[in-house]
């Protein structure tokens, strides 16, 4: 799988507010310039697409529609980490839905990282690696960036993720969380059967809107940081 070499610029928006080849150490290569960012959503396949949950599956859709084919095409079938998986693979947004069960994504998540990285020929320090997922602490389609190293605060996937790429120097990782809100009841079956509810379409409305700004926005804003930060490694 290889995509066109040339950069593109996303559409400016303003936000409301298993290989186990080691990652070199930051002094065995120079400072290189991001050439290649994958985002890849998690959520869960079939039925379970529509649901609060796959909120990472929806979010990439929604951007890839407010770019435009011209800067991002349509999703397709694409193989990557040995599975097939929905991507929309831009000059300079990989977009990658997670084929997998949200509670084991990592062992998948970290075969596509490093399967793209070989197949773009490109080496850590060029590609940015991106997850998205919801968060139920914050309101429905609040975007917000966070350390590859913060804690997971009971999220599996989110949990399953670290487990299989754990925090490295030199590397450009970051997660990217979505509000969904929480449910009145903090019973952990209501939790369990809120975020496995189907998104209304009021909600879809909300996620297409503020949140596919809100997902620009932080990617500019990751960018920028590792640029200006030279892989300096995850915080």
């Amino acid at each position: 799988m290889t995509t066109s070499k040339l950069q593109q610029t996303p559409k400016p928006v303003h936000s409301p507010s298993n290989s186990d080849d080691e990652i070199p150490n930051k002094e065995e290569r120079p400072k290189m310039s991001i050439r290649r960012i994958i985002v890849i959503g998690l959520g869960n396949p079939g039925s379970y697409q529509g649901t609060y949950h796959s909120i990472g599956h929806m979010v990439l859709e929604s951007f890839q529609k407010q770019q435009g084919v011209g800067q991002q095409p349509p999703f397709t079938s694409e193989r990557l980490g040995k599975k097939a998986a929905r991507s929309s693979l831009g000059d300079k947004y990989a977009l990658v839905q997670s084929p997998t069960l949200m509670n084991v994504s990592g062992p998948w998540v970290a075969k596509a990282y490093k399967e793209y990285l070989a197949n773009e020929g490109l080496a850590p320090q060029e590609v940015g690696l991106v997850v998205v997922h919801d968060d139920l602490e914050e309101e429905l389609g609040v975007v917000k960036v966070r350390q590859w190293s913060r804690s997971h605060r009971g999220h599996n996937g989110v949990k399953s993720v670290l487990g299989s790429l754990p925090p490295h120097l030199n590397v450009n990782w970051a997660r990217i969380s979505v509000g969904i809100g929480r449910p009145v009841s903090r019973d952990q079956s209501a939790v369990s059967d809120f975020v496995l509810s189907k998104v209304p379409a009021h909600a879809k409305s909300v996620i297409e809107q503020k949140a596919s700004r809100g997902l620009v926005d932080a990617l500019v804003q990751l960018e920028k940081k590792w640029e200006r930060e030279g892989s300096s490694g995850p915080e």
